[in-house]
């Protein structure tokens, strides 16, 4: 059995073990499992409240919500697994589920914002099967790629940071124009935010000590002083991470698992958006989840490539075809399910520090969250602020890509410069990609080297300026 788990998935070939892949599998599912606790809260809601209401006024039951989002996670990671067979676990996006929440279903009915999400897939299918999105990653520049990359270890840092209340949004009635701090009032006041720190250290001496599953052990250890402080100060989950665990509360649960409720698939309704709303309206729409989700996906997929050394000497990723499809079906899952549009997960870059090279740790991964669907309630003794610390880590390893970028290049600093910073600062991988394009394209016309630049380079920059000035567009349309 391990033979040919391993003549299958080439582990010995990418120079790993089976049980660096089940470790691995093991830590990216623990570093992102709180998407079954958060995507229920972007956008679910309970009857009568008007917060996630769509535009008839009702909402997607929050348990319904968990169920879903665990059970597409499951199948489409051990499918990106088998498939691809790269280390990359697919969940719901944490973008495009604000955005259908906050922007979309309030014009629509949840099954008809669910049906953006469907046709935004096949369209992402489409580009991929036709080799457009291949021909894309083969065009961006090496720099750009290495920026990519590190970029997203800082974004994940930052998510981390942010997830564990160590850095958090500066309150408007304090009269200051700085728009974050450390803590609260420039302090650590929470034991969960110090819990977070503890695991920040404790992670790095293990990897510093190069500790097989340091990153496992760091969160379960974490975890354990966790339980230990709750069960002295009995803390509630207060959602902010400033007077109380950011999400799960770690204590033992009082019962260990149910019955998902599973009645949100197939509640999709693919094209009543274009009725309610009109062709143009919703068309806009799907423009913005396609682009946020080609994009996205991309930039993670180069980083956690690079991040693994799976890419060739020009920074692509081999047979990228057969994942760039797999991975846009995640979309057509996601919203097939009700769960949001579904992507290759940057916190995959935890199990890859662990090790993991091959599609068997992302087998791991999906196991785990369909065995989550039945035990939700068991998974929730690890605190976010346990799990995060190794978005930390895996951050500060992830930043060393930007030592391959020639800095004293004026025209690769400033688009790789801010490629990196733009994704932490905007909360979005998509974000920080469009604005490293534009500056490069610009800067290669500056110097004269405008031939130089891939003409899919320019396209994709000319589409991003659209995207990024959206806003006014619909504001010239709706006059």
């Amino acid at each position: 059995m391990r033979g040919r788990l391993d003549r299958y998935f080439h582990v010995s070939e990418r120079d790993s073990t089976i049980s660096r892949e089940m470790r691995g599998g093991l830590v990216t599912f623990f570093t992102m499992a709180y998407i079954v606790v958060l995507n229920p809260i972007i956008i679910g809601g309970v009857a009568g409240s008007d917060r996630n209401a769509d535009v008839l006024g009702n909402v997607l039951p929050i348990a319904a919500v968990a169920a879903v989002t665990a059970l597409v996670a499951g199948l489409m990671s051990i499918a990106f697994g088998v498939i691809a067979n790269y280390p990359f676990a697919i969940a719901t996006g944490l973008g495009i589920n604000s955005l259908l929440a906050v922007s979309i279903a309030p014009d629509v009915t949840w099954p008809e914002a669910m049906g953006l999400v469907v046709i935004d897939g096949i369209i992402i299918v489409l580009l991929a099967v036709t080799g457009l999105r291949s021909r894309v990653f083969a065009a961006i520049p090496a720099e750009l790629k290495a920026a990519i990359a590190a970029g997203i270890g800082c974004f994940i840092a930052f998510i981390g940071l942010v997830d564990a209340g160590f850095v958090t949004r500066t309150p408007d009635a304090a009269g200051t124009t700085v728009p974050v701090g450390l803590g609260v009032g420039n302090s650590i006041t929470t034991l969960p935010t110090l819990v977070f720190a503890i695991g920040v250290l404790v992670m790095g001496v293990l990897v510093v000590r190069k500790v097989r599953g340091g990153l496992l052990i760091g969160i379960v250890v974490t975890t354990l002083i966790a339980v230990v402080v709750q069960a002295f100060a009995d803390l509630p989950a207060s959602g902010n991470g400033r007077s109380g665990w950011s999400l799960n509360i770690p204590t033992w649960p009082g019962t260990i698992g149910d019955l998902p409720d599973l009645s949100l698939v197939g509640d999709v309704d693919i094209f009543g958006a274009f009725v309610r709303i009109g062709v143009l309206s919703a068309s806009i729409f799907v423009f913005t989840l396609v682009l946020s989700n080609f994009f996205d996906a991309m930039g993670t997929m180069t980083g956690l490539g690079k991040e693994a050394g799976l890419v060739d000497a020009d920074g692509n990723l081999p047979n990228v075809g057969r994942a760039l499809v797999v991975e846009g079906v995640g979309a057509i899952a996601g919203g097939t399910a009700s769960a949001s549009s579904n992507t290759v997960f940057v916190e995959s870059a935890s199990g890859i520090a662990e090790g993991a090279r091959t599609g068997l740790a992302n087998v791991v991964t999906g196991l785990l969250f369909l065995v989550a669907m039945f035990f939700t309630p068991l998974y929730q003794i690890v605190p976010l602020e346990a799990a995060a610390p190794a978005l930390v880590v895996v951050g500060a390893l992830m930043i060393a890509q930007i030592r391959s970028i020639d800095l004293t290049r004026f025209e690769y600093a400033l688009p790789c410069f801010l490629t990196v910073v733009v994704m932490p600062f905007t909360y979005s991988i998509a974000n920080g990609i469009g604005v490293g394009f534009i500056s490069w394209v610009v800067l290669a016309a500056a110097r004269g080297r405008a031939r130089s630049v891939h003409p899919l380079l320019w396209i994709i920059a000319v589409l991003f300026v659209v995207y990024f000035a959206k806003g006014p567009i619909e504001t010239l349309i709706d006059r």
